[in-house]
C-alpha cells in the first residue's frame, strides 16, 4: 500500500478543515436567515434525503460506466461501423 507524502496529507487536512468550516457555516445560516427553525425532524429528512440522492446518483453513474466498458452499448449504435475503434490512437 502506497504511502501518503507530506504534500498529500496537508492537501487532504486542509480539504477536510474546509468541508468542516463549510458545513458548520451551512447550519450557522441556515439557522439565522429562516423564521422557522428546523427541529430535529427536519435535519433527519435532510440528510437522509440528500444520502439518498448521492447513493442514486453515484449507482447510475457506476451503471453507466461498466456499461460503457463492457461493450453493451456498442450493439445498440446503428451508426457506428465494428472498426471504428481501431482508428483511435495509443
Amino acid at each position: 500500500m502506497k504511502r501518503l507524502g507530506l504534500g498529500q496529507l496537508i492537501l487532504l487536512a486542509s480539504l477536510v478543515g474546509m468541508l468542516i468550516l463549510t458545513l458548520g457555516w451551512a447550519v450557522y445560516v441556515w439557522n439565522q436567515s429562516s423564521d422557522a427553525p428546523m427541529d430535529e425532524h427536519g435535519w433527519i429528512a435532510l440528510g437522509l434525503g440528500t444520502f439518498f440522492s448521492l447513493l442514486i446518483g453515484c449507482g447510475l453513474m457506476a451503471l453507466m460506466f461498466f456499461s460503457s466498458r463492457s461493450g453493451h452499448d456498442d450493439a445498440a449504435d446503428p451508426f457506428r461501423r465494428p472498426n471504428d475503434n481501431d482508428n483511435l490512437p495509443g
